[in-house]
């Protein structure tokens, strides 16, 4: 059976002594949550000058912040890690949570060329992987499947639009993966994030779904993006595949979005450009004894992860807490898992790691939505605690 792998050294970018790491860890101690950096080794609580990852998120310099506090030495981040995953965990000694706290949690759809034709297959499908084969094939033949180079909203793009209409094949899919705006919704509520060694949710109901590796952008509410983090936008195809509509029912379930496993915050090392030249990478590991293993790389990305924050945030839109903001998954699995043209779909027990090498890695295993730990910890709960410890 495939275990959490919950190591510091795969845990942590490759470069984590050089990097400014946010997270969040429940600490049994105080009852509630507390905003941690890593050093050295060891976690720090900074909640004494920095009481929620909104508030660290909204100084002016995030990172400069961050290192010049001092704050609580917690324990060695070995120690928590290992009593982070839920089975065996002592409730009496503190763990790692998602890094995200207040920040609308919001998701990019149909950024990369291969996950757009996904969209559009899924959509002719109905929700059938048995039928996803031919159609898969059928769509390629049209319209190709390298599209990376076809930037959304230019004449060209627009050409391949009207050619698309007269061959009867256009899909609200294909609007937003090469017109001129962008998908953006909203992945799940403030303070329902789960982290690294945290139990993921699919919900029974769907039996055709996959993870979604991908970078997930912290950007304050000035609109500025001030650090990265891995995700997890787990998706049930065939929910989708019925009806776009059902957006919500496929995307919002609990504990259906990972983040983690810390906020690596932008810095003189670590940018943006840091960012747009990631890759990450997918690994499934099955109790059946399935592995799948996949790549994302952001630089084939068809909206500048900038340009998708613009449409996320600004003077139409804005976000006084911040947001999260993940930013798609060139990588949508189809490797046959039981039968042939059958497609892959998760089964419950697998381990799903995401990992780049500037971020570390997002570990989680994927179980029923309703088997995974119930989200009880919102916001006001968040504001009585840290009313109690003297901190608001």
């Amino acid at each position: 059976m495939p275990s959490l792998d919950l190591a510091v050294t795969t845990t942590l970018p490759a470069d984590a002594d050089a990097a400014a790491l946010a997270g969040r860890v429940w600490r049994p101690d105080t009852g509630g949550p507390a905003v941690v950096t890593v050093r050295g080794g060891q976690v720090i609580d900074v909640t004494s000058s920095f009481p929620t990852s909104r508030d660290l998120c909204e100084s002016a310099d995030p990172a400069a912040a961050l290192r010049a506090t001092e704050g609580e030495t917690i324990g060695p981040l070995a120690e928590i890690l290992a009593n982070t995953p839920v089975d065996g965990r002592d409730p009496q000694r503190p763990w790692l949570l998602s890094p995200l706290d207040l920040q609308a949690v919001k998701a990019a759809g149909v950024t990369f060329a291969v996950s757009m034709l996904e969209r559009v297959i899924e959509e002719k499908a109905r929700g059938n992987p048995a039928a996803a084969v031919a159609i898969r094939e059928e769509i390629g033949k049209l319209i190709g499947d390298d599209l990376s180079k076809l930037k959304p909203g230019s004449p060209e793009a627009m050409h391949l639009k009207e050619v698309l209409i007269k061959q009867g094949a256009w899909s609200q899919y294909l609007e937003v993966g090469i017109g001129p705006d962008a998908e953006i919704f909203t992945k799940a509520p403030p303070m329902s994030t789960v982290g690294t060694g945290a139990d993921a949710g699919l919900h029974p109901a769907s039996s055709w779904n996959n993870p979604e590796p991908e970078v997930v952008l912290v950007v304050a509410s000035t609109g500025t993006i001030v650090g990265a983090t891995l995700g997890n936008d787990v998706n049930l195809r065939d929910v989708e595949g019925r009806s776009a509509l059902l957006l919500g029912k496929a995307k919002d379930n609990n504990a259906a979005a990972a983040v983690g496993p810390f906020i690596r915050l932008f810095d003189a090392g670590f940018t943006l450009d840091n960012v747009r030249r990631t890759t990450v990478t997918l690994t499934v590991e099955g109790e059946d004894g399935f592995r799948l293993e996949g790549s994302s790389s952001i630089a084939k990305i068809s909206r500048d992860p900038a340009d998708l924050a613009a449409q996320m945030i600004g003077p139409h839109h804005q976000y006084p807490d911040g947001a999260a903001l993940y930013l798609g998954t060139m990588f949508a699995p189809i490797k046959d898992r039981d039968a042939p043209g059958g497609g892959f779909t998760h089964k419950y027990g697998d381990i799903v790691t995401i990992a780049a090498p500037e971020l570390g890695s997002l570990v989680n295993r994927m179980k029923r939505t309703d088997d995974c730990a119930p989200w009880t910890y919102g916001a006001s709960h968040l504001m009585r605690h840290l009313a109690g410890r003297g901190l608001l």
